[in-house]
């Protein structure tokens, strides 16, 4: 089959096309026929080697996060999928692979796909869609009338973060450049603060919910509208101790990212609020939970380009360059 692999850690030139041969399958495996993938800025960090730390890949590696197609076969103990079956999958962090023409996935880890959707619109979902979910209900427990602020609330996991927390019911706030504003609106933003003209932490105060992908000053200026009580969860902030034993990590890991998030932590303390970093994990039961709300049209795939499987690498410079407008770009393979 034909994938595109990472031989070394950096650049494109780290990576490159190839014939390999069809993944082995577990008893719980389901093998899927790709028809589309989606690059995740996580795809880039992957090959330039920024988690090598603490997920050590082994090279050459298979890219790729999210996928949408259709079964061909099933592993001896899969009882949730038959051949033939449309799904979409986040393949579990050790499992990447979804740059190839077929992947085996755990069963667990598999979705059937929502029926309105287009195998394009639902290959840009699963990353972003539960890393929404993950930071928004189940580490934030957003509730109606609370106040939501996402920031870069154009972007992949911005767009469906928005659209999640209005459906849960939340004033929700997003940070958006100026070309953006009136789209972010649509997409069922109360406010929108457009950062080029406007600072957020001089016009918001008084959230509940921070959803951040930005780091950096931007996290610690999130901490500052938060309430006392409140939550910003990072997924590109420092990584916390709670995440070192997620990861299994050994205690020179632990106290690295002990100390990487020691400050951030502190100043959370002192204005009575929680920070939480995430990593989202692979799961298809709550990927299924999404489903009503997508075919009910509540959260919409955005999606900004199409490129052919071939141009795969063009698709990733596409998405390093930051030159999507809004959302997701997606890799056709069938």
């Amino acid at each position: 089959m034909k994938a595109f692999l990472v031989e070394k850690y950096g650049d494109r030139t780290g990576m490159r096309a190839a014939d390999i041969p069809a993944p082995r399958m577990g008893p719980d495996d389901v093998l899927v026929k790709v028809h589309a993938a989606s690059v995740n800025p996580l795809d880039i960090r992957i090959r330039n080697g920024d988690f090598k730390a603490f997920m050590p890949y082994r090279l050459p590696l298979v890219l790729g996060n999210d996928l949408a197609g259709e079964v061909v076969e099933v592993g001896t103990a899969v009882t949730r999928f038959a051949v033939g079956d449309e799904v979409y999958a986040r393949p579990d962090k050790d499992r990447i692979g979804t740059f190839a023409e077929l992947v085996a996935v755990h069963q667990d880890d598999v979705a059937a796909k929502p029926g309105s959707l287009t195998m394009t619109e639902a290959a840009s979902l699963p990353l972003v869609a539960l890393t929404a979910w993950q930071a928004l209900v189940e580490r934030a427990g957003v509730r109606p009338g609370q106040k939501v602020l996402v920031h870069a609330g154009a972007g992949g996991l911005g767009s469906v973060a928005v659209q999640l927390a209005k459906a849960l019911g939340a004033h929700v706030a997003a940070t958006a450049s100026t070309g953006k504003v009136e789209l972010v609106r649509q997409f069922g933003a109360d406010e929108v603060i457009d950062y080029r003209t406007q600072d957020f932490e001089t016009v918001l105060d008084g959230y509940d919910v921070v959803l951040d992908s930005l780091g950096g000053k931007n996290l610690a200026k999130s901490l500052r509208i938060l309430e006392p009580g409140g939550t910003a969860v990072s997924v590109a902030g420092p990584p916390d101790p709670a995440f070192a034993r997620e990861l299994g990590a050994g205690p020179v890991l632990r106290l690295a990212m002990a100390a990487l998030s020691l400050r951030t932590r502190r100043d959370a303390e002192r204005r009575g609020v929680t920070y939480s970093f995430l990593f989202m994990r692979a799961d298809g039961d709550r990927l299924s939970r999404l489903t009503p709300l997508i075919d009910a049209g509540k959260i919409r795939p955005v999606v900004d380009r199409v490129f052919p499987f071939e141009e795969t690498l063009d698709a990733m410079d596409y998405v390093e360059q930051g030159r999507a407008r809004a959302g997701k770009v997606v890799v056709s393979v069938v």
